[in-house]
């Protein structure tokens, strides 16, 4: 359904990848800041109250001047492609904007600004979320050039941005808002607080509470998994055996939870996003002769809704699954070698597609050995 509210205008836009309707929301929102900066001068005090939540890196978009939405968008995509972490890639995004890293912030002082924030951060790191768009950034130019330079994706980046990154770290382009120390008269960040009002932990906690009411023995694992997807598949494969065979890290029937953010480094031509490749990669190890493998049941969703640019939330991976996938004659391994189980767990009815959940606080794993 779509929400009506008398007095709020919601505008929908592109995600993880910016679009023109990103670039309006974020023309929208710097129009307003005008307006209250012109209040402001006439003495009339503003409070601005900001509701911050993973997704806002795309969602808000305004490029700096001279590098243009889809130049923004194609460095966007090659981040995502490159297996850069979600601090990496933000920080990048922020030095490119004219509204992250702590400028929108500038946009509303001297304002008073009260910023509500849902992390889909590993460890919180505010400057992290949405990009940091009221808080000061502590990443720099140089950084941006020694990210882009590691992901060896420097020199597939359109010339305006290459330019840009290039100029920023010799210094003839502005860096973005730091923390300037609480006596500071002329810091923007002097009228604004931020607190923290939801984030994986809250998730991870309340998926445990439900496991535990179905009567399942529950072990919270961690709320910071981060690797490479495909890679932090083996861990559930061996924890399913562990549980069946030793009791380790607790007997059956088992519900074990995890949460973070994954990465995939591109190598094929498919369709999918992090959960589900790593629910490929986890099927492509269930082995019937392995103590566990033959009942356990796993799901990786992002709590968004949205895995990737695909309209499924993530996947799930079992014997049942695979049984299937072999009868059909698809070849897991060579789905997940070209980077495309979307369309693998399409054939098979392994998708969970549960429409946009309206939040964003990171992923979730639930490994179950019943």
């Amino acid at each position: 359904k779509t929400a009506r509210c008398a007095t709020i205008e919601i505008l929908e836009a592109g995600h993880p990848v910016p679009d023109e309707r990103s670039v309006s929301a974020a023309n929208k929102i710097l129009s307003l800041a005008a307006k209250v900066r012109e209040w402001e001068s006439r003495g009339e005090h503003c409070l601005v109250i900001m509701l911050v939540s993973g997704g806002g890196s795309a969602l808000l978009c305004a490029p700096l001047p001279g590098i243009t939405l889809q130049e923004k968008a194609l460095t966007t995509q090659l981040l995502l492609g490159s297996g850069a972490t979600i601090q990496e890639m933000n920080a990048v995004r922020k030095h490119l904007s004219a509204v992250k890293g702590g400028k929108l912030a500038q946009a509303f002082a001297p304002a008073e600004i009260l910023s509500l924030v849902l992390s889909d951060v590993i460890g919180d790191d505010l400057d992290a979320i949405a990009s940091g768009p009221t808080v000061p950034d502590n990443s720099t130019w140089q950084m941006v050039h020694s990210i882009l330079a590691a992901r060896n994706i420097m020199e597939q980046l359109p010339a305006s941005v290459r330019n840009a990154v290039q100029n920023g770290a010799a210094g003839k382009i502005p860096e973005t808002p730091k923390l300037l120390g609480p006596n500071s008269k002329n810091s923007v960040f002097n009228n604004t607080k931020t607190v923290l009002i939801g984030n994986n932990m809250l998730a991870l906690r309340s998926a445990r509470q439900k496991a535990e009411a179905l009567g399942y023995k529950t072990f919270l694992l961690t709320s910071r998994l981060t690797g490479e997807a495909r890679e932090m598949a083996r861990l559930f494969s061996a924890l399913a055996s562990d549980v069946a065979e030793y009791g380790i890290p607790l007997a059956r029937p088992a519900c074990l939870i995890a949460g973070g953010e994954t990465t995939v480094t591109l190598r094929g031509t498919g369709l999918g996003g992090r959960n589900q490749e790593m629910a490929l990669a986890v099927l492509t190890l269930l082995d019937e002769k392995k103590p566990g493998h033959r009942d356990a049941v796993f799901l990786s969703a992002g709590t968004d809704g949205n895995d990737g640019p695909t309209d499924a939330a993530g996947a799930f991976a079992s014997m049942e699954l695979k049984m299937v996938a072999e009868q059909r004659g698809l070849s897991a391994l060579e789905y997940l070698q070209n980077n495309d189980s979307y369309h693998f767990f399409e054939q098979i009815d392994g998708l969970l597609k549960t429409g946009p959940s309206g939040t964003n606080v990171c992923d979730m794993q639930i490994l179950i050995v019943p």
